[in-house]
């Protein structure tokens, strides 16, 4: 068999000028900040397929948009409540012309926005696709940072 077979392949989406698919991702990661900041469940989730799938910062995965807006309502009412965060996307790649991954950092912040972390306490994986002419979040996943000593 020919080693070439298996080569892995670079699956990565050239063709294309994407600064404005760059800017709209940046926008609905805003949308999600700001609907954190704001309790405002239907904003953090308007990006969000219908089948969209997320896994939160504690390892609970949410199935599709319905729940993860009843989730973040919770959450919102709840825990997260007096809870205020800064995000910063640091990574964006296009995988095809209309399939994206990009990475976010999580900074807790207080409630005038300065920032409590110092070093990113959670970060974030998207994957995103567009469809109808718009960028969507099909899939989600935190991982928080541990502290450093």
């Amino acid at each position: 068999m020919s080693t070439t077979a298996y080569e892995p392949p670079l699956v990565e989406d050239t063709t294309v000028d994407h600064t404005g698919d760059i800017a709209a991702i940046e926008r609905l990661v805003a949308d999600v900040e700001t609907g954190y900041n704001n309790n405002d469940a239907e904003l953090m989730v308007s990006g969000f397929t219908a089948n969209a799938v997320a896994g939160n910062a504690v390892g609970t995965v949410i199935t599709g948009r319905n729940a993860l807006l009843e989730a973040s309502r919770r959450g919102l009412a709840g825990f997260l409540k007096d809870e205020y965060v800064r995000y910063a996307v640091t990574d964006i790649v296009f995988l095809r012309a209309d399939v994206a991954i990009a990475h976010k950092t999580a900074r807790a912040t207080t409630g005038r926005g300065d920032l409590i972390d110092r070093d990113p306490a959670m970060v974030a994986l998207y994957v995103l696709v567009r469809e109808n002419g718009r960028w969507w979040v099909a899939a989600r996943h935190n991982t928080p940072v541990p502290a450093a000593d």
